[in-house]
């Protein structure tokens, strides 16, 4: 009795559909040989490697030199290295934001992984988007793939201070609108905040999403932290190829990796890094692909139980490269043990705490606390909901100034970002100090594309009487790199007809950090009234933003579009 034909693998997968399978695969050898491979390097397993450089995107200059060292380890383990162009992302070059093309580069990558011959993929990434877009298209395709981020840039040391992309460069930023110091001052500063290749130098989304894919187990844990220019970096592109390799013969796929267990040990290591509340929407849906969801209630309970441990900026004081050196996800995951589900498993197959044992031992307290002496004893995110924020909303309290916890106030209201630009250094405008500024039409749905512009300004007249924080709320997001008492993800958002597309200038809200609650303290009679004379935004026209109109979902499904989860909504 015959066996069962072997799978095809290397360049006879996929092959192109001419009705004559033996003709494709023999039209793919004849056009791969005119890029001079020879017949024997054509028969080898292939790994395709997601080449994300582009000359928009500074954060992946080094993305070529790191394809180099991925193929020496793929070479070097016997295999055939393909790289292949996707869709490339990078926060300051596009428009309106890079949020709203995450879900493109993730339809793109997935087509790219399931439609080409690979047997496995090694998918170099690195700022905020990138890395979610690639972890949602590993799941979605769910072949065996590692992931590879470029890594943070260093700080450089500038008249007796550290510099580093982009907390400093919203700190000094603060300063020059308070008129603290002046534009000669202002552009001397601008040349200095980002000096090496890499991801920004602070634990902002970039930084965020590596350890949450180290957490998951797509690349080694020290690989989350490396600096973009140490030789490591080098090293563990070459060991992401031999690893591709190894995983040809002994697979673990995606879904293998995205389990309930790993997304809430993800929520942990997030919670404890007081890491990016963009983080929240990313792992929702890169959890999404895989029918898990991420509970914010269940975020809030864990953020009780759950200490800031590391002392970075924004909510701390150092910068990544400090995080690497003090012992990395290895020490913060050591500290953090008996909290977590250490038996999931990794693209090694080891467990999360075989790979905590293994790791390095050393650990700097002034960088990574103690249980014992946290930076704070409780998570850096909590949620919050109430009658303006019926489905949730997110607080990074870790960056938040305590004080204005409990706040009841006016808000001031701002519909739209360009409302927000004409009026907000105003000096007619009528906000003082213990207003609330409410930034609406901004979210995922709306043409804005959730961009991260929740952290609304502080009024330029009101930061000239110095004043550094104000509660301010929105349906979009926040830098990871940024800092205040800020209320972001409102959901469902105003453009879907949310609570939130009521509000007005005058309205009452009310925050309550002690009872998770943000309210909207106007009588149901007016907001009948209000929501009757209420009309959606128009759709676009056409292209992706009428895609993305008629597909994207709230921020707690993670922006999301529906007909990419497995049940389709």
């Amino acid at each position: 009795m015959s066996s069962p034909a072997s799978p095809p693998r290397g360049l006879a997968r996929n092959a192109a559909n001419y009705g004559d399978r033996e003709f494709a695969l023999y039209l793919r050898r004849s056009f791969a040989a005119s890029m001079g491979y020879s017949r024997t390097m054509l028969e080898k397993p292939v790994v395709g490697i997601a080449d994300t450089a582009s000359d928009y995107n500074n954060c992946h200059r080094t993305v070529p030199e790191l394809i180099e060292a991925v193929k020496r380890g793929v070479l070097a383990a016997g295999g055939l290295p393909l790289a292949f162009p996707t869709v490339s992302l990078c926060e300051p070059s596009l428009s309106p934001c890079s949020m709203h093309y995450r879900n493109l580069m993730a339809l793109d990558t997935e087509a790219m992984l399931s439609a080409q011959p690979m047997d496995a993929a090694v998918l170099v990434g690195g700022c905020d988007k990138t890395v979610p877009a690639q972890l949602m298209a590993a799941a979605s395709a769910d072949i065996p793939a590692a992931l590879l981020v470029v890594g943070p840039m260093l700080a450089q040391r500038f008249e007796g201070e550290r510099l580093s992309a982009c907390t400093d460069c919203r700190r000094w930023w603060a300063r020059y609108r308070a008129g603290e110091v002046d534009a000669a001052r202002i552009g001397e500063i601008e040349g200095k905040l980002a000096t090496t290749a890499g991801t920004c130098g602070v634990m902002g989304t970039a930084s965020t999403m590596a350890c949450i894919a180290a957490t998951l187990g797509f690349m080694p844990l020290m690989a989350a932290s490396a600096p973009a220019v140490h030789a490591d970096r080098l090293r563990f592109a070459e060991e992401a190829g031999a690893l591709a390799m190894r995983l040809i013969a002994r697979p673990v796929r995606p879904s293998e990796l995205i389990t309930p267990e790993s997304v809430e040990n993800a929520l942990r290591v997030l919670l404890a890094l007081g890491g990016s509340t963009n983080a929240l929407v990313h792992l929702a849906a890169i959890a999404g692909r895989v029918g898990i969801p991420v509970d914010l209630r269940r975020l809030d309970r864990l953020s009780e139980e759950t200490p800031v441990l590391v002392d970075l900026k924004p909510t701390g004081e150092g910068y990544m490269e400090d995080f690497h050196a003090a012992g990395g996800l290895v020490a913060l995951l050591r500290e953090l043990k008996d909290l977590l589900h250490l038996g999931c498993k990794d693209l090694y197959g080891d467990t999360l705490e075989q790979r905590i044992a293994e790791g390095p031992a050393f650990v700097d307290r002034a960088i990574i606390h103690a249980r014992d002496t946290p930076v704070s004893p409780v998570g850096g995110l909590i949620s919050l909901f109430g009658s303006l924020a019926p489905d949730g909303a997110i607080l990074k309290r870790s960056a938040a100034t305590p004080g204005l916890f409990e706040t009841e106030a006016r808000c001031v209201v701002f519909d739209g970002l360009e409302d927000l630009a004409r009026r907000i250094d105003d000096e007619a405008l009528d906000v003082t100090p213990e207003d609330i500024l409410v930034l609406k039409g901004a979210g995922p749905l709306s043409p804005a594309g959730m961009p991260e512009a929740g952290h609304l300004p502080i009024p330029r007249k009101l930061a000239r009487q110095g004043v550094k924080d104000m509660v301010r709320m929105s349906d979009c997001r926040m830098s990871g790199t940024a800092f205040g008492t800020v209320v972001l993800h409102i959901a469902p958002e105003a453009a879907a007809g949310g609570p939130l597309a009521l509000v007005r200038t005058g309205d009452r809200v009310r925050l309550s950090v002690r009872e998770r609650r943000l309210d909207l303290l106007v009588p149901e009679e007016e907001l009948a009234r209000r929501r009757a004379a209420w009309s959606p935004p128009p759709k676009p026209r056409r292209g992706w933003d009428r895609l993305v109109h008629e597909q994207v979902l709230q921020a707690p499904q993670g922006a999301d579009l529906a007909f990419l989860r497995p049940d389709g909504c």
